[in-house]
This record gives C-alpha cells, sequence and structure tokens, in this order.
C-alpha cells in the first residue's frame, strides 16, 4: 500500500514539475493577434472565420492560384499580423510622378515575381522606376479607418502656413467602383483621401484586400475580376464572403498595448520624443468617428501617425509613386507596434518603407526633407538621450 501511495505521489510530482518546465504563454501586450474588446458573439464568430480565411488558407493552382503570383497566403506575408521581412518583399512599379501609371500594360503597378508551372514570373520593363515594399503590420488598422476626413484634413497644412517646416497633406485617390463611400467623406474634384499603403493610395481595407488578393496572389474576386497574367475577365476565384470576413478581421484586430509604462526611461524617452518635434507627423492621440462596427464607434487611440503623406527628402526618394504622391512623398507610418516588430523579421528590425534600416537610429538618420529638424535635434542629444527615445519607441 505504502509503495502504491509513493508511486502516486512521485507521478503526481512529475506532472506538475513537467507542467511548471512547458513555455509559459505570451502575455496580451506582447503579441499583436487578437480582436478588439467590445466584439457580440457573432462578431467574434466573424472575426475567426477572417482570421482562418487570412492566416490559413494557402492557394494552389487547383483554388486559382497565379499563374503569376507573389505569395500564395495573405499570412505569409504578414506573420503573427506583424511587419514583413525582405524575403517577402513587394515591388512596385511604373509610375514616377502624379500623371499615372505608363506601365499598366506590362503588369503594372506590381511585380508578380512567381509563377505556377508553365508560366514565367514578371520582370520590370525597361525605363520602369520601382520601389521595394516592406509589407506593414495589420493590427488597429480599423481605428484608422474609421478616422473622420475632417480630423485628418484638420492635421494638414500643405502650404505650411505655421512656418514649421512640415506640409503634410493627404494623398487624393479616385476609389474603385466598387466601392462605396461613406455619407461623412469629403471629396476633392471627385477624389477622397487614401489611407493605407505606403503612399496611402488605398481607399479603405476593402479596396486593399482586394488588391491584395489579386496582385499578391493571382486571385480574381468579383471586385477585382482581370487576371493579372492577361487581363481577361476570369470568374471569382475567391468568394464574396470570404473577402468580407477578411476586412473585418482586418478591422477588428486589437491596437498594440503600450508596455514599461512606468519605466522612467520610457517617460524620459516620451519626452524627448515630443520635444524633438517627431510628433508633429507622429501624431500620440487620434480619435474614431461612427462606425457600423459599434466597438470601434467614438474611440481615442495612439498610433503615433498623422496619416498623411511628408516629403522625406531625396535619400528616401526611389523615383515610383501612387496617386498624387510625390515619388518623395510617405504616408507617416503608425508607431505602434514597433517594439513588437522583430517578432515577425525574424529577430531583427527591418523599417522604412523598404526595410533598408535595420534599427531605430538608423531609420531616424535616415530621415530627411520635412523631418530634417526633428532628425538634427535628435542627433544634437546625447548617447543617453537619443536611448531614453529608443526604449520609448519600443514600448510601443
Amino acid at each position: 500500500m505504502k509503495k502504491i501511495l509513493v508511486f502516486f505521489i512521485l507521478l503526481i510530482l512529475s506532472v506538475y514539475s513537467c507542467t511548471k518546465l512547458e513555455p509559459k504563454p505570451p502575455h496580451d501586450e506582447e503579441i499583436l493577434d487578437g480582436p478588439i474588446e467590445g466584439l457580440s458573439y457573432e462578431e467574434q464568430l466573424r472575426f475567426l472565420k477572417g482570421d482562418i480565411a487570412f492566416n490559413d488558407e494557402i492557394f494552389t493552382v487547383e483554388t486559382g492560384l497565379g499563374p503569376m503570383f507573389v505569395s500564395t497566403s495573405c499570412g505569409s506575408c504578414h506573420a503573427g499580423d506583424g511587419k514583413g521581412h525582405p524575403f517577402t518583399t513587394l515591388t512596385r512599379f511604373g509610375q514616377y510622378d502624379s500623371t499615372g501609371n505608363k506601365f499598366l500594360h506590362l503588369g503594372g503597378p506590381q511585380l508578380q515575381n512567381r509563377a505556377i508551372p508553365g508560366y514565367i514570373p514578371e520582370q520590370i520593363p525597361s525605363g520602369a522606376t520601382y520601389s521595394k515594399i516592406i509589407p506593414p503590420a495589420n493590427t488597429g488598422l480599423g481605428y484608422l479607418e474609421a478616422v473622420t476626413d475632417a480630423d485628418i484634413l484638420a492635421l494638414a497644412d500643405p502650404d505650411d502656413i505655421n512656418g514649421d517646416g512640415i506640409s503634410g497633406r493627404p494623398n487624393w485617390t479616385i476609389p474603385a467602383t466598387y466601392l462605396d463611400i461613406p455619407v461623412n467623406s469629403i471629396s476633392n474634384n471627385g477624389k477622397y483621401i487614401g489611407r493605407f499603403g505606403k503612399k496611402a493610395a488605398a481607399f479603405n481595407l476593402l479596396h486593399q484586400t482586394v488588391l491584395a488578393y489579386n496582385q499578391d496572389m493571382g486571385i480574381t474576386s468579383i471586385y477585382e475580376p482581370y487576371d493579372t497574367y492577361d487581363q481577361l475577365e476570369k470568374d471569382p476565384e475567391v468568394s464574396n464572403q470570404t473577402i468580407h470576413d477578411v476586412v473585418f478581421y482586418l478591422q477588428t484586430l486589437k491596437t498594440p498595448r503600450q508596455r514599461n509604462t512606468d519605466n522612467e526611461n520610457v517617460e524620459e524617452g516620451k519626452r524627448l520624443f515630443i520635444q524633438s518635434d517627431c510628433a508633429k507627423c507622429h501624431i500620440p492621440e487620434l480619435k474614431t468617428g461612427y462606425s457600423k462596427i459599434e466597438a470601434l464607434s467614438f474611440k481615442t487611440f495612439h498610433p503615433y501617425t498623422d496619416m498623411l503623406l511628408h516629403d522625406m527628402g531625396e535619400g528616401l526618394d526611389d523615383g515610383y509613386t501612387e496617386g498624387s504622391a510625390l515619388s518623395s512623398e510617405w504616408r507617416t507610418p503608425a508607431l505602434w507596434g514597433m517594439g513588437l516588430s522583430k517578432n515577425s523579421q525574424g529577430g531583427t528590425y527591418y523599417l522604412l518603407h523598404d526595410g533598408r534600416a535595420t534599427s531605430i537610429h538608423q531609420a531616424i538618420m535616415l530621415h530627411g526633407g520635412e523631418a530634417t529638424s526633428s532628425r538634427n535635434k535628435y542627433s544634437s542629444l546625447s548617447i543617453e538621450q537619443r536611448n531614453q527615445i529608443e526604449k520609448f519607441l519600443e514600448s510601443l
């Protein structure tokens, strides 16, 4: 009897010890995936459907992949809903000014660098300018979509009226005909404010999603029915339901939660960040207007972006553009989630539009144009102070 009792005690201790040795799951603030708070039960189910379509569905030749493509799934370019890696870089080509893309008949605007058997991948046409694009993180996009046009325009200063050297402006785009224009949208001679993409050329998340299916994976839909190979109209290879489930998923991904907020270096870094005028473009706080998704309506959030185009100088001018943006203009990227970027980038930072910067310091020092003054203020700080700014940014 004693032997049996000893055996069971040892068994329990063994199980307990193994449990303690198991890796602990990451804290919620350490991951980007997950829904926003306040979704109904039905909305949570729809989020899950979109999550599966985005991260688990891998397209094959049998399910419509290609014939030319960049990737076989949405999630392969956005691991854990984070930033992409140089191996998943997209290439856009064909437009060098605001007059439009001159190479649409030769495959523009996106290079499909892979192909299914029997087809040859695209090559950049002779004479076409091009840009390498690192896939962005997906989190918090629904909040950015729900910011009103009026609030975005209130941040714009295209003629630098206040004389601070910063002249942010929206990218006025012509939305695709299949898009519904919200009633509170502001028109500029038939053009509307773009919000997504490195140049803010995509009008909303439906626009962004439909283009990604078509241009990244060669998947046609009722919205983009034309094959990227021969431009002939094809039957939809992805359903409307799946498209809208993915859009809902992107709209309702949570915002990154700031970490280490009570750390003295983080607090001082934030003060220095604002003092260096970095927050004039990377606006700390925005608010949403009305959204059909109740959990997104009239919320205050902290993305550190103004969603506007800014001239970043010759060093970041790669000769390619989209919409009305100049080739040296880039939409201010949201900084939230920066400290988690390395998780999806193989343990190394790949920052700026093309991933050329492998540290926060390097990314700041490559700022030019309208950001020159802020860069110089940062550069003039002590090493300790610059490190504090970096610790602050890594806390976002």
